[in-house]
């Protein structure tokens, strides 16, 4: 059956603290790409309206969390000062700092992207399974994943990740992302 692959454009910053050294332990952005592949789990309804789902129902919900969730959000690490600079004196931007156990990579994002694009698809009823997401950070970077490890998906990288809302952390209530 074919896939269904679509791609959102989405810009950020972050910074990484595990290696004090690095370059990127200094805040900095980047103009993203996330692209997903879909396949469907259902037969397509030929003669009919010939798919499994529209792209309409597919990309509704997802380009919703990538342009109110992803888009110019700040991502950092958990453990990172900044966040209680945040919590202290800019407690309105939370919504806009997104959380990782750990430092925000491109291969944390990547796996705590298939987790939300997973809970996306389930709450919305569509039978379609990832079979791959990618995140082009900058034209020579990508990270891909086609499938998570048992230990990608028990990681703890926020709770977050594992709903069908548009959260990017934990600090705010769920009810606040809809």
């Amino acid at each position: 059956m074919p896939a269904v692959q679509f791609t959102r454009r989405f810009s950020m910053a972050h910074r990484l603290i595990a290696d004090a050294a690095s370059k990127c332990a200094v805040p900095h952005g980047h103009n993203e790409f996330v692209r997903v592949t879909l396949e469907p789990t259902a037969e397509i309804a030929f003669g009919g309206s010939n798919h499994a789902a529209s792209f309409d129902q597919l990309k509704r919900r997802w380009h919703g969390f990538v342009d109110r969730g992803l888009d110019h959000a700040f991502q950092l690490n958990g453990a990172d000062p900044l966040l209680t600079w945040f919590r202290t004196h800019e407690p309105e931007r939370l919504k806009q700092v997104l959380v990782i156990d750990g430092d925000p990579t491109t291969e944390a994002l990547v796996i705590a992207l298939w987790r939300k694009l997973e809970a996306i698809l389930a709450a919305e009823g569509l039978p379609f399974r990832l079979a791959e997401l990618s995140i082009e950070e900058t034209p020579t970077n990508t990270v891909t994943a086609r499938g998570l490890t048992e230990a990608e998906r028990a990681w703890k990288l926020g709770g977050w990740c594992d709903r069908p809302d548009f959260s990017i952390n934990d600090i705010l209530p769920p009810e606040t992302w809809s």
